[in-house]
């Protein structure tokens, strides 16, 4: 109740403030914060026709970890933790995937599953410094999921890969995760309260501000009390990206994705992690998802659930610097 009461009070707000000064409640920087193309004073860079919110930590010659975040959708705010691998040799490079986070917005119509890798690959590109310059991946959640795809494609272009609790690198193990985390409940408090905010606030297919507001608001739901993430609480972000969330989830419905086809030619070890509080989750379910690499290591990380790098990167940290440096 007390979420609602919120959430009215803050709707009443918007609107007000929106008739008193005469200003169009989808204006940039009004809702949310304005994306890189709004504000130039914010990192960036331009491939592959888009502008994604960028920025690196470290020598740039360096071995380079590139942190894929969730979402779709989500941004890298609360991986931030992971730039402590530059003071031990890496490069680190951080990304808001296209159309996430505080990244350039597209159409919806426009997204495809293939233009996430094609991103990737630009990413790359931009910030390698030579052709013998190692490469690692470092996904949480769908960005694990994102790695997964790109080296099925590409297995002999990335050294090394940290997966942190992938939801399915197949659609049928994706739906199978998503029955045990966040299958919806009609008459639920926590649905309830994610709902209720389309009784104020409503916006179009392509009205950006309005719909990751929306999605920034209604998104507190996955850390409600006693969910079984094991999320312990709210974690920061920019922004919220609803139309590519939207796009890319109604292009899985349609069309599926196996991301696996190639990856038992990806001989390299990886590393999985799984946190011990994500009840959905656990031991079988890392299991299922690393039973298509050859060579894989799979660790718990005690203390914590789903958003173990925000909320216990001290446990994580270790595990990550001894699996790179085994590789670099």
């Amino acid at each position: 109740m007390k979420f609602k009461i919120i959430t009215a009070i803050t709707c009443l707000t918007v609107f007000l403030s929106a008739c008193t000064k005469e200003r169009q409640i989808n204006e940039p920087g009004f809702l949310v914060p304005k994306t890189v193309d709004q504000d130039q004073t914010l990192p960036s860079i331009s491939v592959n026709g888009t502008q994604l919110h960028a920025e690196t930590f470290g020598n740039s010659d360096s071995a380079m970890v590139i942190f894929l975040h969730g979402g779709p959708g989500a941004d890298y705010q609360n991986g931030l933790a992971v730039k402590q691998l530059a003071g031990n040799g890496y490069y680190v490079v951080f990304y808001d995937q296209r159309g996430s986070g505080l990244s350039k917005r597209h159409k919806k119509e426009s997204f495809t599953i293939q233009q996430m890798f094609d991103d990737l690959s630009a990413v790359i590109q931009h910030y390698r410094t030579s052709p013998t310059q190692k490469i690692f991946l470092f996904g949480h959640s769908w960005g694990a999921i994102l790695a997964a795809g790109y080296i099925n494609q590409n297995p002999s272009k990335i050294s090394g890969v940290i997966f942190a609790e992938p939801g399915g690198f197949t659609w049928e193990n994706l739906q199978q995760y998503g029955e045990r985390t966040r299958k919806l409940k009609l008459f639920a408090e926590a649905t309830s309260d994610a709902l209720y905010i389309d009784q104020f606030l409503t916006g179009k297919e392509n009205e950006h501000e309005i719909l990751d507001y929306k999605l920034n608001v209604s998104s507190s739901f996955t850390y409600q009390k006693g969910n079984t993430e094991g999320i312990e609480g709210a974690s920061p972000i920019w922004r919220n990206g609803a139309v590519v969330l939207s796009s890319l989830g109604k292009i899985a419905e349609k069309d599926g994705y196996d991301f696996t086809t190639n990856l038992n030619q990806y001989t390299t070890k990886v590393l999985f992690l799984y946190g011990e509080l994500n009840t959905a989750y656990g031991l079988e379910f890392a299991q299922k998802e690393a039973q298509y690499f050859p060579n894989k290591q799979i660790t718990l990380i005690n203390g914590t659930g789903h958003e173990m790098i925000y909320f216990k990167w001290n446990n994580v940290y270790p595990v990550v610097l001894t699996y790179l440096n085994s590789l670099k």
